[in-house]
């Protein structure tokens, strides 16, 4: 793949500040707020199903996380994401906790069925629940046996392509290698830190900067998330490398954001660690 779409990517979103409805996990509203305007978008936040349609129409993108999942925000969820595929418009989902209870697996699975999604994020486990691979998740972590690795990863992409090929989107794991696939392609990221689940949201920040990313670079959806993705490890060592003696998880995470906030084109394109499988 060709590493300048990375640094073009960015350059989009900072150029056209992509505007973002996000109806996301209240644990970790306000970080994900503050991560998408770090990397050049710009957040919304309405969960009312009386409001969120119209916030819908005047925003390019949408980000459905089920993290903190409630009957009044399903319903939020269904009607925004009508709007948004009428639209047109990008619609991110993060089946968070999918297979971890019925509410949840059910949840995702209609929310797929009935909207036009654009990428599909979550940990191996997740998207495994989602192909019924999968018969139990570990909470909204992913089980350690279904970590991607080196000697696994082959047998991971074809899972996830075949995911992409049968949902028409783009699907994107994310883990200690990150894989992002459509139906015919695939590419491994290997950016990021352990430290980065030390705090509580980095996945959904990262659902709001994919969307930004996406809709600022919507013939290219793919390279788009990777892009996200990359970009967003990268920051997670940046964070980590500011880390004086003291500093503990609290730090990072400010380091983290900050670090989003000043990344430059050429500092993802050079930073990127990207491969086609």
């Amino acid at each position: 793949m060709d590493k300048n779409m990375l640094g073009t990517a960015l350059e989009n979103v900072r150029a056209t500040t992509p505007l973002v409805h996000c109806i996301t996990n209240y644990v970790t509203v306000n970080d994900c707020a503050n991560a998408l305007l770090a990397c050049g978008g710009s957040p919304i936040m309405a969960d009312d199903e009386n409001d969120a349609p119209a916030i819908t129409q005047i925003c390019g993108g949408l980000v459905l996380n089920i993290g903190t999942l409630n009957a009044r925000t399903v319903a939020t969820m269904h009607k925004a994401g009508k709007v948004a595929g009428e639209l047109g418009h990008t619609i991110v989902l993060d089946p968070v906790g999918a297979g971890a209870s019925a509410m949840r697996t059910e949840t995702a699975a209609a929310l797929i069925d009935e909207l036009p999604i654009t990428v599909v994020r979550g940990n191996m486990s997740e998207i495994k629940a989602l192909t019924g691979a999968a018969a139990a998740t570990r909470g909204v972590d992913a089980n350690p046996d279904d970590a991607v690795t080196d000697e696994n990863l082959a047998e991971i992409a074809a899972i996830v392509r075949e995911l992409a090929a049968k949902l028409g989107c783009v699907v994107a794991v994310t883990g200690a290698i990150d894989l992002v696939a459509t139906a015919d392609r695939a590419l491994a990221v290997r950016n990021g830190r352990p430290i980065m689940g030390k705090i509580t949201g980095t996945g959904c920040m990262l659902d709001t900067i994919i969307a930004a990313y996406v809709v600022a670079n919507p013939e290219h959806a793919l390279e788009a998330t990777a892009a996200a993705i990359a970009g967003w490890g990268l920051a997670g060592e940046v964070a980590e490398g500011r880390m004086g003696e003291l500093d503990g998880n609290a730090s990072f995470r400010t380091y983290l954001i900050d670090a989003a906030y000043n990344m430059t084109a050429d500092q993802l394109m050079n930073g990127a660690q990207v491969e086609e499988l």
